[in-house]
């Protein structure tokens, strides 16, 4: 009885090593697609944003000054901006952005901040879906202050 729950362990142990082999080899995919995967959008695979660049507030200031034409997007609350932002910031908060793209132009890079820098990745995350491909998280504006920039 013993022989054969040796040889059943052996059996399954090599079974597992075989199929661990075959899936870190790829074996197991083929160069069609099954119909499961057919059926699902492609878009439905991207969790991440393709484009987002992080820019640091100094970064920041040397590639867009004051002469280079783009968008800076505060996602912070109204109440939030009004209590100081950036200079020449906009202000759509991250909760209405969906609703207002069409108030961001695509046609030119979009830098985003918030506080800290969450809803800046969330913001860019949405405009990447949204097709955007000009976006840089400048992250929360708690950084930029403490960099000595100014605000308003």
């Amino acid at each position: 009885m013993q022989a054969q729950f040796s040889f059943l362990r052996r059996y399954i142990v090599l079974a597992l090593v075989v199929i661990g082999v075959v899936f870190s080899i790829g074996g197991c995919s083929s160069s069609a697609p099954s119909a499961a995967a057919a059926s699902q959008p492609a878009a439905v695979a991207v969790a991440q944003p393709k484009i987002n660049t992080k820019i640091a507030p100094a970064d920041y200031q040397a590639k867009f000054g004051a002469n280079v034409d783009h968008v800076l997007l505060d996602v912070r609350t109204p109440q939030e901006f009004a209590s100081g932002h950036i200079p020449g910031a906009i202000n759509i908060s991250i909760d209405e952005l969906a609703g207002r793209l069409s108030e961001v132009p695509q046609d030119k890079p979009v830098v985003l901040y918030c506080r800290s820098g969450n809803r800046s990745n969330q913001a860019a995350q949405l405009l990447d879906r949204a097709g955007y491909t000009q976006i840089y998280d400048l992250g929360g504006i708690v950084n930029w202050v403490q960099q000595g920039y100014p605000v308003q």
